[in-house]
């Protein structure tokens, strides 16, 4: 037996499954984990996930689905399988609620979303360890996620007073003002990457703006989406403000889409499912938040600080299971110190443990399910075929679960599928450059424009290359630092608009001109004989 799956212990996890994990020194650590885990997932095993649409349970017209844990693929609890009829109640249901929502004083809106946030808190460990369970994500990072829940409505709750603020915008026989109002009832589709917390940053600017929602989240991880709005409701939230709906993108996702009621989509996903959500939704004119795919350069120039270089290229392309959009999936590296830096790389990667999620030693777990996992896998013979080297992983780890080892690529060039295509999975291209001009043209040789990371001490040089680079975010010196106030969205096929700060409420609301007529301005008279 692999000696990943391989246990001192062995202990039972929702419905007597057998799951084990490394040897650790937190073994115990562990136990208590499931423990907790066991707890929590009980009320799902009993009452499944039902939608939840104007305050109450609604089973899915189109019966349940399975919901299955990555880390041993048993079956975790049933899901509402929800319709087109489904998504129909919801949006009527997020129709009515709106007015009254939007009419709502802005101060005691804030009162709510600040609830929801402390209340998100009370129960980050719960949302951690179910979050782990249902995506297989390390504990060391979903412990924070939840955390990074109750700050994007806590930022979002303390932005509502003034959401609504406009400008004075004088003219010579005018007094114009500027003002928001909310754009209704808005439709979230959202990703089975850190679920829970990419959840919280569309629905909380959305709430706050004073829209309501429909939240239709994957059907891979299911179960932090039904924790958020019975946490939502609980902390005050008015039935019919947040309605989810559980499904599949081409019945659920389209009918959302479609619908007459939803104003806006905001989106997180794949490209390909962007475009496919525009088309849908074209002939309800819908507005799109669409944050998609990426296959982002990470630069390192030979005068870069090389240590802190080397942290931040591991970091970012293999925690989060390798499994985000901002990931820096390839590495340019100048030629100069390639072969040392490749070495220490190569050398590290092969050190990253992989294990059961909830030992909070582990730094990456399995890939999310079955059909992820196959693709992730194929990139393997793909960089075989290429030429290019398998300098770490490149392997499937046992059969259990849905595990494969963090794996690099050198000896590669931007031509290859796999500097190409987003295998979103913990895997490295590397690519070796010589000069600026050159690292500037393959870093802009992709499709995709979502982020760039850029390490030198010349700071003329990261001026210039930032100013060329082709991506929506860039970090200098820096592995992704969110701060919320910035936008965050990308360029080409990486996506269109933007979230964070005032650029969410831009999304959410819609602007709105009046004209005061100062004095007795000219007016021409038409028919007047």
């Amino acid at each position: 037996m692999n000696p990943l799956l391989t246990a001192a212990r062995f202990a039972p996890v929702h419905k007597a499954v057998q799951v084990s994990y490394l040897e650790s020194d937190l073994v115990s650590t562990v136990d208590q984990n499931i423990e907790k885990l066991n707890n929590h997932l009980a009320r799902f095993e009993s009452d499944g996930i039902p939608n939840r649409i104007a305050g109450r349970d609604v089973p899915g017209s189109a019966g349940v689905f399975e919901s299955t844990s990555p880390v041993d693929k048993s079956v975790i609890c049933d899901v509402a399988h929800g319709s087109a009829e489904d998504i129909d109640a919801a949006a009527t249901a997020a129709a009515d609620a709106f007015p009254d929502w939007r009419d709502m004083a802005a101060t005691q809106r804030r009162k709510i979303l600040i609830n929801v946030a402390e209340a998100i808190e009370a129960r980050a460990e719960e949302i951690a360890l179910c979050e782990c369970w249902d995506t297989g994500q390390a504990y060391r990072f979903m412990s924070k996620a939840a955390l990074r829940g109750a700050e994007n409505f806590r930022y979002f709750a303390d932005q509502v007073v003034q959401a609504r603020d406009g400008k004075h915008l004088k003219s010579p026989t005018l007094m114009n003002i500027t003002s928001r109002v909310p754009i209704g009832p808005v439709g979230v589709i959202t990703p089975w990457n850190t679920p829970f917390m990419l959840s919280t940053w569309k629905i909380a600017p959305a709430l706050a703006a004073g829209c309501t929602v429909v939240h239709k989240p994957a059907e891979s991880s299911p179960l932090t989406a039904r924790l958020l709005i019975e946490i939502a409701e609980d902390a005050g939230l008015p039935p019919g403000v947040l309605n989810a709906v559980n499904g599949f993108g081409e019945v659920a996702g389209k009918a959302l889409c479609e619908h007459p009621k939803i104003r806006a989509i905001a989106f997180v996903g794949e490209s390909r499912t962007g475009s496919l959500i525009t088309r849908q939704g074209a002939d309800t004119l819908k507005r799109n938040h669409l944050e998609l795919g990426g296959k982002n350069p990470v630069i390192v120039f030979d005068d870069a600080d090389l240590e802190r270089a080397l942290d931040a290229v591991i970091f970012m392309i293999y925690s989060i299971n390798g499994e985000r959009c901002t990931s820096s999936s390839r590495l340019l590296v100048q030629d100069t110190i390639r072969d040392e830096f490749e070495a220490k790389l190569a050398e590290r990667v092969k050190n990253i443990k992989v294990g059961h999620p909830l030992d909070p030693d582990t730094e990456v777990g399995p890939l999310i399910n079955e059909e992820h996992y196959q693709k992730v896998t194929s990139y393997f013979d793909i960089a075989k075929q290429d030429k290019a080297t398998i300098a770490a992983g490149g392997e499937a780890i046992g059969d259990t679960g849905y595990f494969v080892k963090p794996t690099l690529f050198t000896n590669a060039n931007n031509a290859m599928r796999i500097a190409q295509e987003e295998i979103f999975g913990p895997v490295l291209t590397s690519i070796t450059f010589s000069t600026e001009e050159e690292a500037l043209a393959i870093a802009n040789d992709t499709p995709y424009g979502l982020t760039g990371y850029v390490w030198t001490n010349d700071l003329t040089r990261a001026l210039r290359f930032t100013d060329k680079l082709e991506a929506g975010m860039i970090w200098v010196n820096s592995e992704n630092v969110r701060h919320l106030p910035t936008p965050f969205g990308g360029v080409k096929a990486s996506g269109i608009g933007r979230d964070g700060g005032d650029w969410s409420f831009d999304f959410y609301m819609e602007q709105k001109h009046i004209g005061f007529a100062t004095g007795q301005h000219k007016i021409s008279r038409l028919g007047v004989q």
